[in-house]
This record gives structure tokens, sequence and C-alpha cells, in this order.
């Protein structure tokens, strides 16, 4: 087995156990066994649990952000070469739909979107700061791409309808493609481009609110 083979399966397996059981409940034992490795080559790979929770961030995270960077950017210079503000729904769209496209990348996608979810709302904090310290730097490109759409707007109430945003995204990627909601005993089946455009619609009438 090769290094990168090894590396590999050593973040497939991290990613699947701190998704379904959390960080510290998570031992270096589960993960070898998982990965059919020994605990040298986590050591050798990544040092500690830590450092091998950060590198399950960083190699989903990095791509994705660097798309979503690299959209929002086209949509500023686009809007400035004519002159004009950038649309609120272009910039939600820069961010939103590279988010989708990633759920339905492969299945280990899947298992990443759960550690997310499960990193906001535990109460142990280590998961949230790494997961934060990789999300702060596109979140403030987003908040900034909103402040030139929206230049009239109270920067504490920009910065709360794109906090609602966020949660509508977040809870929407962790739904089912058959969607039910019981209490309204309601039942649907959307497909992913109608989602998003769905997703879309929604978070750009929030934000443009008057």
């Amino acid at each position: 087995m090769s290094r990168l083979d090894t590396k590999q399966r050593i973040l497939d397996a991290a990613e699947q156990l701190f998704a379904r059981d959390g960080f510290h409940r998570t031992s270096l034992r589960a993960i070898t066994s998982k990965a059919k490795v020994n605990l040298a080559a986590v050591n050798y790979h990544f040092g500690s649990k830590k450092a091998l929770l950060e590198a399950v961030f960083e190699r989903r995270l990095l791509p994705l952000n660097r798309t979503r960077k690299e959209r929002l950017e086209e949509v500023l210079q686009n809007a400035r070469k004519r002159g004009v503000r950038p649309e609120v729904r272009d910039i939600m769209r820069a961010f939103i739909e590279p988010t989708f496209r990633f759920r339905e990348s492969e299945p280990g996608a899947q298992d990443f979107i759960k550690l997310i979810g499960r990193s906001i709302v535990t109460p142990d904090s280590t998961a949230k700061t790494v997961l934060l310290r990789f999300m702060k730097p596109i979140l403030k490109t987003l908040s900034e791409a909103l402040t030139e759409a929206l230049p009239e707007l109270p920067k504490d109430v920009l910065l709360w309808r794109l906090y609602f945003s966020i949660g509508a995204l977040a809870h929407t990627m962790h739904l089912d493609k058959r969607f039910q909601f019981e209490p309204l005993n309601l039942k649907a089946e959307t497909d992913v481009k109608s989602l998003t455009n769905m997703l879309i619609t929604f978070v750009t009438a929030g934000m443009e609110a008057s």
C-alpha cells in the first residue's frame, strides 16, 4: 500500500467516524481499525487526533472554498466592469451552487456534511473551532460582497440575514432527496437543480427585504 493510499484510508475512516460519533467519542484505535492501518501510520501522517481532524476539514473545505471564492470574485468583477452593484442573487448563487454540487460529488461528501452538522451543534468546541477557522475567510468574502450589493443595509442587519441564510443552507444540505415534513404530512422529491434554485430565491428575498 502506498503512502498516499494509507493517508487516504485514514482520512476516509476518520471522516466517517467523526461524523457518526463525534470527535471526542472517536478513538484513534477505532480509526486505525476501520482504515486497516496501525497507530504508527496515523502518527506519521498526522501527528495527533486533532491534526487528523484538521486534515479532514482541509481536504474538503479548501477546494470548495476556492471554488466559491473564485465565483464570488467573478460576480464582483463583472458588476464593476459594468459600473453597477452586484446582484444579490448572483452572489448567493456563487456561494450556494458549489455547495450543492459538492453534496452530490461522491459518497464521502455525505459523511462530511454530517460532520459539519455535528460540529455546529455539539457542546464541545474542538470541531467547531476548527470548522470556523476554515470558514472564516470565505464568509468574510461573502459578507463583503453582500455589503457591496446592499450598501444601504445596516451592517448588523446584513449579518443577521446572512446568518439566517447560512442556517437555511445548512439545514437543506442535511435533507434527503425525498423530503418529508411530518408535522404537516408533506412529502416532496426534488432534484438538486430545483432545490438549489428554490433556496437561492428564498435567501435572496430575505437579504433584499425592505
